[in-house]
Parts: C-alpha cells; structure tokens; sequence
C-alpha cells in the first residue's frame, strides 16, 4: 500500500512507457533523468512492479540496482520503502559492505557496485533476477566498468532474459548505448528553476590546495559565507566541500552560528552514521546547513535546500608517478562538474 500518491507523480513517470517498451525489445536501455525526476526511486518500483503507473511492469519481477557509494544505497532504499509505505526489509531492502537488511520477499535490492561485483564473481547468472540497474553510471570507477563488462558478457551467453539499464543524470548516452549493445537511449525531462549566482570570492589570497591539504583562511571564509547565506535567504543551506576533515573543520566554525539554537548543523560523508543520512534525507521543520562531500552532489537529494555554497575544491584520485601509485588530491572543481 503506497503513500500518498503525489511523491510518485515525478517527471520520470512520462518515461517509462518507453523505457518498458526497450526492455522487452533489446532487454537494454540507457535512461537519462535529471536530478529529482525520480530515475533512483520511481524507476526501480516500477520495473518491479511495486507501483501503479504508466509503463510499469506487471507480475512479481526482482530489480537489483547498482550504487557508486553505501550512502547513496542507504538513501535509495529508504526512499522506495517510505514511497511504499513499508520499513526497509520488506520489499525494498539494501545491502553494503558489512550491513544487509533484505526481507524474504524483497523485490528490489540496492546494492553498491563492489557488492554487485562479488555477487556475479560467485553467481554469473544472477539467479533470480529480472532486471539490473546501473545508477549513477557517469561516475566512471573500476567496480561499476567491471561489473557493465560482467553483465553484457552475461547476457550475450548465460542470460538473454536479463535486462539492463544504465541510469544517470548526465551521462555519454551514445557512448553506454554502444556498451549495451545499441540500446534505445529513454530520456526524461526535468523541471527547470531559475538560479541566482553569487560570487564571494575571499577578501584576501589563499594558498592553492597541495595534496590533501587545504588552507585554514578559505574554510574560514567558506563558513563566513553559510552565515551570510543564512542571514539573507530563506530555507536550508547545502555546502560543497572537498573530505571529512574540511567538514569537520568548518562545522566547528559555524558551532552554535552566533546563539541561533534554531539552525542544525549535519555533517554528510559516507562514514557517517545511518542516523546522520536518515536525518539529512527527511527534512525538519527548523532550518539546517548541510555540510557534505560530493556523495549529496550527484547520489542524493536532499530536501529543503535552496542556497548552495560550493567551496570550488573536490578530491580525486591522482597518480604519484614518482612513486607509481594512486593517491587522494584535494584539486580545484570545474564549473562543469556542477
């Protein structure tokens, strides 16, 4: 028994006639949706058959889908089993690295994509499933090309009843059509929102980031700006920062915000707690500042927030060539990565 049914009526939902009809053609599709059109929670309920809607599936199907972080699976399954009216464990469930909360009679399982790797590392044929989604498929790691090379391959000689679907907000969709074999490219339309940009740069010069460190004086400003965010707009504020320790840092910074008892600070990462993400994920009723790496940039939507404060750093994985390994930078983020 669903909730009320206007969290289901997303901009996704004007997809999926097409997106059923690729998958009982191909069995493959490449789905496009901007952020908050409901491509992670909608589109999973409905291949299942979950939920009443244009283009849904009929019959008992079982839907596996494929995150890039635990944060982001949490999230996802929390969200489906809310749209349902359930707990987690029923059926939606999830599993992570160390954690499963997956019923008997789950129907749709969010998994990362390492968990997913291991799975068809034991189980080539996925026994008992319909329908794999690859989520968030633009951010381009080692476990989500392997396991994309995994399922074509078990398609192409185990299973050729098994469908695929390569979902993101934005993604090379050509280039994933080829991967699939050709698949039909689904697109969905998002609704658009006029942004005011505003542009504080900090009063004084600041070292570049080198390594993984960056400088004191632009986590000062950067907190600096949230309080002036918070003084001048309305609703909650969503700050961009480069790891856990710069989070940290400016949320000691902004401890109290001047006596306002009415603002909460969280903190967003993927170590935190499943207490910190739930309460990031369903709204308050006061006002609250975000502080998150880029897992709440691409992986999660999070509610209430109209003012974004984006510090312009991010961390990446670069190569030492001196020493011949991979490490973590702190590097300056592109405006095209927003």
């Amino acid at each position: 028994m669903t909730r009320d049914p206007a969290p289901l009526d997303l901009p996704v939902r004007d997809a999926l006639p097409a997106l059923r009809a690729a998958l009982e053609g191909p069995g493959s599709a490449v789905l496009c949706a901007p952020p908050g059109t409901g491509k992670t929670t909608l589109v999973p309920l409905a291949l299942a058959g979950l939920i009443e809607a244009p283009g849904a599936f009929e019959g008992v199907r079982r839907v596996v889908v494929a995150e890039p972080r635990r944060i982001a699976a949490r999230a996802a399954a929390r969200r489906m089993a809310w749209l349902l009216g359930e707990k987690v464990g029923g059926s939606v469930g999830y599993t992570v690295r160390g954690e499963r909360v997956v019923g008997p009679h789950a129907r749709v399982e969010v998994v990362t994509t390492g968990v997913l790797l291991q799975r068809l590392q034991r189980d080539q044929e996925l026994a008992g499933v319909d329908v794999v989604v690859i989520d968030e498929c633009h951010e381009r790691h080692l476990d989500a090309d392997t396991v994309a090379a995994f399922l074509v391959d078990v398609r192409a000689a185990l299973r050729p009843e098994l469908r695929l679907v390569a979902a993101s907000a934005t993604t090379d969709a050509e280039g994933w059509a080829r991967i699939l074999g050709d698949a039909p490219v689904v697109e969905a339309r998002g609704t658009a929102h006029p942004v005011e940009v505003v542009w504080a740069p900090p009063a004084r010069e600041v070292r570049p980031p080198h390594g993984m460190r960056v400088d004191p004086a632009l986590l000062t400003h950067v907190a600096s700006v949230v309080r002036r965010a918070l003084a001048e707009r309305d609703g909650d504020v969503l700050c961009f920062l480069p790891g856990v320790g710069e989070i940290a840092r400016v949320a000691g910074q902004l401890g109290g915000l001047g006596g306002r008892e009415d603002v909460e600070v969280l903190q967003v990462h993927g170590r935190a707690p499943a207490a910190v993400q739930d309460a990031v994920l369903a709204g308050s009723a006061g006002r609250r500042v975000v502080l998150a790496t880029s897992v709440a940039e691409s992986s999660l939507t999070v509610p209430g927030v109209r003012v974004v404060v984006d510090s312009g750093l991010a961390r990446e994985p670069r190569v030492d060539h001196a020493r011949g390994l991979s490490a973590l930078a702190t590097v300056r983020a592109s405006q095209a990565a927003g």
